[in-house]
């Protein structure tokens, strides 16, 4: 029974051993009320600056003219002159239906114009031999009048004749159906060989792929929230709502050429609740291709008075964001904060901080509220001090 009395003071001495001493009680160095040195931490100075400010939504291409080929007669097709798929120029042929009952329809027609116009030219002989003998009344007036009756018919079926040549040769054009644009063929819907019974066959389609247009949506609630930005001049808007608009392909890469924004819808989807807007885009490489989806950038706006800190200075807390300030007494002082969007690797600031105001950027995760910080020195004053320092004699 007297040994767990005897161990008692040993137990006692281990465990003084292992309890930390009354200064290390109070956290190790560079905590809140702690004994050891300030921590060290870089900052950044608020200074308000003019930000581009750049607006990036989804979008997909499409053509700028996406046009139906259809034969305007009825025959059969003949011939395909072009690839599927393959770029075609506006008025190129595409078809050819076969043009032989239309080669002797012009025929008759040209013939009816011959004889029509020999009959007005009948008409007007007679007239004329008439004319003379009417006065003289050798001849009654009744014969007089249908001859030039029969003139002003003559003259009329020569123009009636005429119209129908005219369409003859139309129609004989017309077995050539050519391109309307210049773009990328589809595929053909007929084959050679086929009867095409006019307009109500759809043969092909052509796309015109430059300029390619975008179309993309912009929610209705960040287009009211652009324009209240606007309207209190943190945000300067292009003239006339003239964006720029650059694209990001689906690999991440940049699209080479930039456009223009070209039209915004007044209406609000009632599926989406974005308003459609279009860029056109230059394309004369054809790297872009209707269908493709994009990343489309609205750029041309600036921010006014700008307040901007690096991403990793921002924290997340209970109560919602916040930083690090080097207060006036030199310690981190938590300072709530109100984000916008994202400038690059930068948060925008809309409400929280003031010009002048040093936030911490290195050093936040070895500091606490209220905890003494020591502001390192700029990089490029540590680099200028160094080969100073290796000047100077020992």
């Amino acid at each position: 029974m007297r040994t767990p009395v005897l161990l008692l003071p040993l137990l006692a001495i281990v465990l003084s051993a292992c309890s930390p001493s009354g200064d290390r009680g109070q956290g190790g160095p560079g905590g809140p009320g702690r004994g050891g040195p300030p921590a060290q931490v870089s900052v950044v100075t608020i200074a308000p600056r003019t930000l581009p400010a750049n607006f990036e939504y989804t979008g997909q291409t499409l053509g700028s003219r996406e046009v139906e080929v259809r034969a305007r007669v009825t025959g059969i097709l003949q011939a395909r002159h072009f690839t599927e798929g393959g770029p075609v120029r506006q008025g190129q042929s595409l078809f050819l239906i076969d043009p032989a009952p239309f080669r002797a329809a012009l025929a008759r027609a040209e013939a009816d114009v011959a004889a029509t116009q020999a009959r007005l030219d009948q008409a007007r002989r007679n007239v004329a031999r008439l004319k003379p003998l009417v006065a003289d009344k050798a001849v009654s007036q009744k014969d007089y009048d249908d001859a030039v009756s029969a003139e002003a018919i003559a003259d009329a079926d020569l123009k009636a004749a005429q119209a129908r040549r005219v369409e003859a040769r139309l129609n004989l054009d017309y077995t050539k159906v050519e391109s309307p644009a210049s773009g990328v063929a589809g595929r053909a819907q007929r084959s050679e060989g086929s009867l095409v019974s006019g307009p109500e066959v759809l043969l092909t389609t052509v796309t015109q792929i430059d300029p390619i247009w975008v179309s993309f949506g912009i929610p209705d609630n960040e287009h009211i929230k652009l324009g209240n930005e606007a309207a209190a001049g943190r945000i300067q808007l292009p003239k006339a709502g003239r964006f720029e608009v650059s694209l990001k392909l689906a690999d991440g890469s940049v699209y080479a050429r930039t456009g223009k924004l070209n039209f915004t819808d007044v209406r609000i989807s009632a599926q989406t609740g974005t308003r459609e807007s279009r860029a056109e885009i230059p394309n004369p490489d054809g790297k872009l291709r209707p269908g493709q989806f994009v990343r489309v950038v609205l750029q041309g706006a600036v921010r006014n008075n700008a307040i901007a800190v690096p991403q990793r200075a921002v924290l997340d807390g209970p109560q919602g964001k916040f930083v690090y300030v080097v207060n006036a007494e030199g310690k981190a002082e938590a300072r709530p904060v109100t984000v916008g969007d994202w400038h690059g690797d930068e948060w925008l600031i809309d409400a929280g901080l003031k010009p002048g105001e040093r936030v911490i950027v290195d050093g936040v995760l070895r500091i606490g509220p209220g905890a003494p910080v020591q502001v390192a020195p700029a990089a490029g004053a540590a680099e200028a001090a160094a080969p100073a320092a290796k000047r100077s004699p020992q």
